[in-house]
Parts: C-alpha cells; structure tokens; sequence
C-alpha cells in the first residue's frame, strides 16, 4: 500500500454544443439533467428526448428519481436519466448526481458525458458542478487489499456538453482530492495506519506540498502541560501518539489572517478502560476521520492558493487498554491549567482536543474550525445525514448553516448556552469530562471543549454525525463520506467568514 492516493483524476472538459452523433459514440454514459418543469420542446435538445419524454411521463419519474436506456447507436452507449425539482438545493443535485454516476459506473462506464436542461442557468451550474464533484468522487480508487488485480472500472473522462467553459471546475477538483484523501484515509485499516505510520504519511505529504511541519511528541507535550492528551496516549504500548502542526502561507501576502483547522486523529479506539463491545469497536479504526478531514481541507485550500494563512493541528494517538492506561476519577490537568475529573475513558476524543485546541489558540488565529467523530448522541439527534455545528459566536449560526446549504454538506447548528455547564461540575476538579448519562452529550462536550477556546477566539466545532453512512451521502457512494471538505472550503471562500471575524476583532 503506498503511503498517499494517486493523485491523477478523471479530466473533465467543456463544450459549448449539444452532444452529436460522432459524439455519443465516443462515450460509454451520458448524464441527461432536467428539470421537472422543462417545456416539451426542450426534450428535442435530447439525444431520443422524445422517448425520455414519454418514458419518464410512462414510469412517473419524479424529482430526484432516474431512469436508464440504451442508444441505438453502434456504441450502444448509456443514457442516465436525472429529474431535478425546480427548487431542487445543492444536496439534492449532488444526491442525484451521485445516483446517476452509480448506474453509469455500475455499467462500467469510463467515458462519461453529460448535458443539463434546467429551469435557468444558475440551477444548470449546480447541476454541472455536482455531476463533477460525482465524477471526480467515483474515478478514485480507494483501499483495496485484495489479491489479484481489480476488474472495477473507474471513471477516466467527463465531458460537459452545453458548458462554455469549466471555470468552477477548479473548486470541484481542489475539494474532491481533498474529500478523495480524507476518504482514503480513513478507510485504512488500524494496522496500516497507527500513530507512527499515519505521521510518516503527513510527513510525506507536507513535502510534496511545502508545507512546515511539527511534530509535538510525548516529551514535547510533558513540557506544554499537556495532560488530558497524555492521559489518553498513556495506555498505548508504543510512544508514537503526539500533536502534528502543519503550515500552509500565501505567497507574497504578509499579515494575512490565520486559519486553525483542528482534527481528532484517533486511529484506534478500543474505549480504554470503558472496553467497548464488538460491534462498537468494530469501526474504531474510522475514529480519526476528523484529523482527515482537515488534512483535506488543508490540501483543497493549498490547490486553491487561499489568501490567508492556515495552521493544521492534527491530534494523532490510539485509546488503548492496558496496565498504564488511564482511568475513571483520575483528575489530570490540561494545558490551559484546567484540571479534569476523568469519568468515563470512552470520551477520549474530548480530551485529546482540549489540549490541541489550547496549542492552536496560543497563536492567536482569526477562526478555529475543529472537526471530530466525537459524540453518538450528534448521530441520535440528526442521524447520519447532517453533522452539528457549535461555535463560540451565536451571531454566526445563520452563515453557518447556509455554508452546508450552499456546500451539500448540510450541517445544523446546537444551543451552547453557559447554564449546561452546571451538568459538568465536579467536587474534585475545574470540570466534568463527561456525564454518566448520555443525554445531550453533544452538546456537553461542546461545553467542555469550550473551556480550552479563549473567548477572544472565533471557534466552531463540527460533531462529524455524517462522517459514514451505508450507502453514502450525497454525491459519495461510499460509507466514509469525508463529510467537511466541501463544507469548510465553502465557509472559508465563499462564505467568507474570516470578513466577519476581522469585523468582530475591530
């Protein structure tokens, strides 16, 4: 297995014509995108639009919903069928692009096209964009350990037909590597990826992209006072658990404002002490999907030369079970100073955070944007299909949530009102790692990572709930969906928070 993904993706064109004859038997699919309420003589744009037409009047497709046929021509190429609703958001589009893509790769489809009649030409540049962000999600090839070679055939080539040009195409290609990273990342099994590998393979990656990094080991992170992340690493055989700071800086634009990105990187978790069962364990080499996420939202705005600085803290360790491993009611103290009252070693990803988040804010940053596989309860309030979202600036919550609109990564955001913290008082120390009930632990632990944020930092914590979901989410067909990519480079580039934090600062 190599140490990083191929990085060679599927190209994607543009021409400004509809699809010809020459054309469609070059390829193995075309994407056919309409809206529900296109006129009749729209359909005649179509390659058989008249038998779409009928057809999909016959078999009542509705939004969101596909049909398929064969093209009598000698290629006998595929015709995908996707209805969009005239109000149809950007998940929808992505939804449905993702659906399209599956049936044409299910058909071993590698030369794709694709042509978008839509209500008007803001609706047809969502379309265009998610049949990309589709393509691009399924032409990547992730982990295999099979022996023998692998008969799949992954998309080589998208066409847009209709397109001028394929100027967004750059977002989509910058956030999909990151997503396709992340994704392949996570995917890995423990054994592949433990703290000592996983840092190799950043390492590696930090040169190819020029990026400065730090490696705060064991040692380093006895001298920061970094006790809450010590105690969770403690339990692990080997000392290979530390803190990982990257750095991304633009080109030749000095004093810009800086970007943490902060991921929970635990590649590993058996529940230490608190010993999951089986079938909570089974997954637990996932657990360090948000250090991931990261990585590939750094990676995407390095694509995307971003004009702010961007600091990367990835909390990399394993929660093992051991003689040495911590503990409930162990007080250990963080490097903010604040001592912990252990309850439950479960709740490691709280507390391996708490002191990477301290690190981040020492220098200063505009916004910190944390991501963690942190709570089943951000599962059991929103299921699978959105992830929560918790900031330090309730002023915040409606750009917030329209960046998951806008993205397809739809998030929602949680009450962090300060009288929670009365849930979270202990008679030995400064605060609670968790509850022994599990009600609104979401949020609790939002509280608690609270603590470890100065005020006078912008912060928002991203509970990944749809970090996997059988079947995929959106325009991913796999399990691990790499949910935050797209979300925070839209919060970041098109959203652009950071104006509102320079306005909260003056």
């Amino acid at each position: 297995m190599p140490l990083l993904p191929e990085r060679t993706l599927p190209s994607v064109t543009a021409r400004p014509q509809a699809p010809r004859s020459s054309d469609l038997a070059k390829l193995d699919a075309l994407l056919i995108v309409v809206s529900e309420d296109i006129p009749a003589a729209a359909w005649k744009r179509l390659p058989r639009g008249a038998w779409l037409s009928a057809e999909r009047a016959r078999r009542n497709v509705r939004a969101g919903a596909t049909l398929s046929a064969r093209l009598d021509n000698r290629a006998h190429t595929l015709l995908v069928l996707g209805v969009l609703a005239p109000d149809a958001t950007p998940f929808a589009a992505l939804r449905l692009a993702g659906q399209m893509i599956k049936e044409a790769t299910g058909a071993q489809a590698t030369r794709i096209g694709a042509q978008v009649v839509a209500k008007d030409a803001a609706q047809a540049a969502v379309a265009r964009e998610a049949i990309a962000a589709a393509t691009l999600a399924a032409g990547f090839a992730m982990p295999s350990f099979k022996s023998g070679r692998d008969s799949a055939s992954l998309p080589r080539s998208l066409v847009q037909f209709g397109a001028a040009n394929v100027d967004g195409t750059r977002v989509t290609a910058a956030t999909s590597e990151g997503n396709n990273l992340a994704r392949w990342l996570t995917a890995l099994p423990g054994n592949e990826l433990d703290a000592l590998s996983y840092r190799k393979r950043i390492a590696s990656l930090a040169r190819r992209e020029g990026w400065r990094m730090r490696f705060y080991d064991t040692r380093a992170l006895v001298k920061e006072g970094a006790g809450a992340f010590l105690a969770v690493a403690q339990g692990s055989e080997n000392r290979d658990a530390g803190i990982v700071h990257l750095e991304y800086k633009p080109e030749r634009t000095p004093g810009t404002q800086l970007v943490s990105l902060v991921g929970k990187g635990i590649c590993f978790d058996t529940g230490g002490t608190n010993l999951k069962a089986h079938k909570s364990m089974l997954d637990m080499h996932t657990d360090m999907e948000g250090s991931a996420v990261a990585l590939g939202t750094l990676l995407a705005l390095t694509r995307l030369r971003a004009p702010f600085a961007v600091d990367c803290w990835l909390a990399i360790s394993e929660n093992r079970i051991g003689p040495k491993a911590y503990k409930p009611q162990d007080v250990v103290k963080a490097a903010n100073g604040t001592s912990i009252h252990v309850i439950h070693t479960d709740a490691e990803g709280r507390m391996v955070l708490a002191d990477t988040l301290v690190l981040a804010a020492r220098r200063d940053p505009a916004l910190i944007l944390d991501f963690a596989t942190l709570t089943g309860a951000c599962v059991n309030a929103l299921t699978e299909r959105y992830s929560g979202i918790f900031t330090n600036r309730p002023q915040w919550r409606d750009v917030l949530e329209r960046a998951g609109v806008a993205s397809g990564e739809r998030t929602w955001c949680f009450p962090m009102d300060a009288d929670f913290d009365s849930d979270l008082e202990s008679p030995l120390a400064d605060i609670l790692q968790c509850t022994t009930e599990g009600k609104g632990d979401h949020i609790l632990a939002a509280r608690f990572l609270n603590r470890f944020v100065p005020a006078s930092v912008a912060w928002a914590h991203i509970d990944l709930a749809a970090s996997q979901r059988a079947g995929g989410l959106g325009h991913i067909n796999t399990e691990i969906t790499g949910f935050g990519v797209r979300y925070a480079v839209n919060l970041l580039l098109e959203q652009r928070i950071l104006e509102r934090a320079a306005g909260a600062a003056a």
